[in-house]
């Protein structure tokens, strides 16, 4: 099998909508040489080798349409570039990313395939594809392969690309939502919403998460007093320097008592229910290294509370309990903390476990001292050993907080200025109120973990992501601003630059990706060819933007993907049979209207295409828009135009000279060719045509539509798709 072999020849990474789905995908064009003869049913043992090594594969239904149905077209026979794209979307799914859209498919050059695979992170679809590359050689030359080792490498790479549960589940929440999400770092900070209009979130920290409230609740004194001000329950207490202090202090208090960091978090240096001086010693030695003072307050009887407040409503609560072992007689206590506590499967150190690994720390050695025991001590058989009073806090009491507890816990997160606040509170009955039971708030934090509600040890999970999202988002805001995308084989440059100067009439800051350059506002970032992927997405990403106006070439589709998910407007001028990418394999009028159908197929529902009625490839669109179509024309009598005219369209359309706006048979006369005669020699009238359709999608008044075209400086704008005609 010298020649028999699986080449990669380029990997292109699609990292928006593209000819192929909404999603991010790679591209892999794949030569398989000398196999293009050798489908799989002729390799004796392929079959065999690759069901064995990914038992999984067995639910990939393929063209078939059932449960093993990809397995069955193996055993009768298909191609390594099919076999190819489900190892790696199996591999991927296997790593902890789901394995979404996968395709196969042929070009005019024999035995040379594309390979599309959806592209979770960019890296570590290539490494899946190169896995499966491998994996696939294997199977036919009948070689070992280490399906383990090289699981474990994707599942190591994924974990560190993966968001936290945390801001995943807002990100799922703000996709249910059709809100757009821009990953800005490797870290958990993403954009949510495009322009002016967008929010930012750093797991549970957002754009409205106050500097001033984050430095008050690290000063846990400082929350204290204030919480104590406006009446909310607290412990008695205060900061001290020195032992000394801390035990004339818990004795004024009156034991037991807490000592604790003043600015500690993840309960570090935290020990409760202290009744000693050497207790109190100890505690105020571990606790003075963990933050810069260290606090005493007055123990409180009951459980430890966790309420998630969101917006100043909460949204969810859990309750801790102790960690206790059982002696048997035999096993020490740290061997009965293995056994018994940290084996439980939702115990980890990561976020994907609701409880934290049980660790012999100075709290929980002081805990065993109190009980006359240490680690390595041996408690009889059925003796309960106490290990930790907190650090246990999941399981789901939502349903069960009084009113007046959640009344309060929502004034405490008030009171600090926090627009997200997990509020720690001590009491034995969370269904009664604080002041029935002698309980307190001990705690308000900001940028809470949020795994405690979406995946409770005990208990019902909560949609802690919904809450945030619509604290931020009020229905019916999606955050996004108006986006129009313009392509198409001609004068898409020109269509760009007059709706950005359309739109700048309204007073709103216009961004503006075009063939002549990247403008925001009436700043002129840069004059250089700016129809691309990055200066689109420099667009969307800037908080100033009201209106985004992104020209989008037949390369870059094909190359990059578009820069945004969906747009309110998607502009196609037309499509040329004659121009063809034939480094992309995109030669025939079929595959250009694939190219160009990607700008309609991404139009919101409540948007509008705006298509070329006097192109019939164009035209042809109209079906697929989920919008509204607001068809244009040079011949107001042509064919195209006056069925979408009868079917109740709207229009833009060339009548004697002048140039005409209808809608359900009103006619708008807006300024005839003459007076513009300069931009219409500049660019043609069929882009001014297009331009005005497209900000009459967005409302635009008459008035500004022509002083607009009175005042355009019109000059001819270089672009690919000015080029190629």
């Amino acid at each position: 099998m010298d020649d028999k072999n699986i080449e990669f020849l380029n990997m292109v990474y699609l990292r928006g909508p593209n000819i192929w789905a909404y999603r991010p995908v790679i591209e892999a064009l794949v030569d398989i040489h000398g196999l293009e003869d050798y489908p799989s049913n002729v390799i004796p043992g392929f079959y065999e080798r690759l069901s064995a090594w990914l038992p999984t594969l067995i639910e990939h239904r393929c063209s078939v349409g059932e449960r093993g149905g990809f397995l069955s077209r193996v055993r009768e026979g298909t191609w390594p570039a099919h076999i190819l794209e489900h190892v790696t979307l199996e591999l991927q799914s296997l790593a902890g990313m789901p394995g979404g859209l996968g395709r196969a498919r042929g070009t005019p050059l024999r035995g040379v395939y594309k390979v599309i695979v959806r592209a979770w992170h960019e890296s570590l679809t290539r490494a899946a594809l190169y896995a499966a590359h491998d994996l696939v050689m294997a199977a036919i030359e009948d070689r070992p392969f280490d399906v383990d080792g090289t699981l474990d490498k994707l599942k190591d790479l994924a974990e560190s690309l993966s968001l936290g549960p945390s801001t995943a589940c807002i990100v799922d929440a703000a996709d249910d939502r059709d809100i757009p999400f821009i990953r800005l770092s490797d870290l958990n900070l993403l954009q949510l919403g495009y322009g002016a209009r967008q929010q930012r979130i750093w797991t549970a920290e957002t754009s409205r998460t106050s500097a001033i409230a984050e430095d008050i609740s690290r000063d846990k004194d400082l929350t204290r007093q204030l919480l104590q001000s406006c009446g909310v329950p607290v412990p008695e207490g205060r900061i001290v320097n020195g032992v000394e202090e801390a035990w004339e202090v818990a004795q004024e208090l009156g034991l037991p008592v807490v000592v604790k960091p003043s600015d500690g978090n993840h309960g570090r240096g935290v020990f409760t229910c202290l009744t000693t001086r050497q207790q109190i010693e100890e505690a105020y030695a571990v606790a003075v290294n963990e933050g810069s003072d260290v606090m005493v307050e007055r123990h409180i009887q009951g459980d430890e509370h966790r309420l998630l407040v969101v917006g100043g409503r909460v949204v969810a609560a859990a309750r801790g309990e102790v960690a206790m072992v059982v002696g048997d007689g035999t096993s020490t206590v740290a061997q009965l903390v293995e056994s018994q506590l940290n084996s439980d499967p939702r115990r980890g150190r990561d976020e994907d476990h609701p409880l934290n690994v049980v660790r012999l720390d100075s709290a929980a050695r002081m805990e065993l001292d109190r009980q006359g025991l240490t680690s390595e001590a041996v408690p009889e058989r059925g003796r309960a050993v106490l290990i930790q009073r907190n650090g246990n806090v999941s399981i789901d009491v939502t349903d069960a907080v009084h009113p007046d507890v959640a009344s309060q816990v929502a004034l405490a997160a008030r009171i600090v200025g926090l627009d997200i606040a997990g509020v720690d509170l001590v009491t034995r009955d969370i269904s009664r109120p604080l002041e029935e039971v002698a309980g307190a708030v001990v705690e308000v934090n900001a940028g809470p973990g949020l795994l405690m509600h979406i995946k409770p040890a005990a208990g019902q999970p909560r949609p802690v992501g919904q809450a945030i999202i619509d604290n931020l988002f009020p229905v019916p805001r999606d955050g996004r601003i108006p986006v129009v995308g313009v392509s198409g084989s001609r004068g898409t440059g020109p269509v760009a630059e007059l709706v950005a100067h359309l739109l700048r009439l309204t007073g709103r800051l216009v961004g503006v990706a075009s063939g002549q350059g990247l403008t925001l506002g009436n700043n002129h970032v840069t004059t250089a060819d700016s129809a691309h992927w990055d200066a689109a997405r420099r667009v969307l990403l800037n908080r100033s933007v009201d209106y985004a106006v992104l020209e989008n070439g037949g390369r870059v589709i094909l190359g990059e993907g578009l820069a945004y998910d969906r747009c309110q407007v998607g502009v196609v001028t037309g499509i040329d049979p004659a121009l063809t990418w034939p480094e992309f394999h995109m030669e025939s009028p079929e595959d250009l209207v694939r190219v160009f159908r990607t700008q309609v197929d991404v139009v919101l529902s409540g948007g509008a295409s705006v298509l070329n009625a006097d192109d019939a490839l164009t035209m042809g669109l109209a079906p697929l828009s989920d919008g509204a179509v607001i068809a244009y024309g040079q011949q107001a009598q042509g064919a195209a135009l006056q069925a979408h005219l009868a079917q109740g369209g709207r229009a833009v359309f060339l009548q004697d000279d002048a140039i005409v706006l209808s809608e359900a048979g009103v006619e708008i006369s807006l300024l005839r060719l003459g007076e513009i005669a300069q931009a219409v020699q500049a660019n043609g009238a069929g882009c001014i045509l297009a331009a005005l359709a497209a900000v009459w999608a967005l409302d635009l008044d008459v008035e500004r539509m022509r002083v607009g075209l009175r005042t355009w400086n019109a000059r001819s704008v270089p672009s690919e798709a000015a080029a190629a005609v």
